[in-house]
């Protein structure tokens, strides 16, 4: 598809655990699937926690979403109510614009 109609990636960073939630929320608000990839934050060393006196950065999620401009916008409306920073999610929500999108599979589907 060389012309992806105001398609937009949504980056959605999330405290560790919550990907499920927000996944569940874009579905809500129109989107067909998203991919939850952990990560591990670097945000100001006070964050950082402590177990049994061993320090370690916050761990994270991302989760990644294809969408129409219109779907982005419903579940960014959405997302900081029951996701925000505000939430035990603490998340952050952001969209970048995609100009061009291609399937994979069917490199898959003409090989022999």
């Amino acid at each position: 598809m060389d012309n992806s109609d105001a398609m937009k990636a949504l980056f959605i960073i999330t405290n560790a655990g919550f990907g499920d939630l927000v996944v569940d929320i874009a579905r809500e608000c129109g989107a067909r699937g998203a991919t939850i990839i952990n990560a591990r934050g670097t945000a100001n060393t006070l964050l950082k926690k402590s177990l049994l006196g061993i320090s370690y950065d916050p761990e994270k999620e991302i989760i990644i979403s294809l969408v129409s401009e219109e779907t982005a916008n419903k579940i960014m409306g959405t997302l900081p109510e029951k996701a925000g920073a505000n939430s035990p999610a603490n998340g952050l929500c952001f969209c970048l614009p995609v100009d061009k999108t291609t399937t994979i599979n069917k490199l898959y589907l003409d090989s022999d």
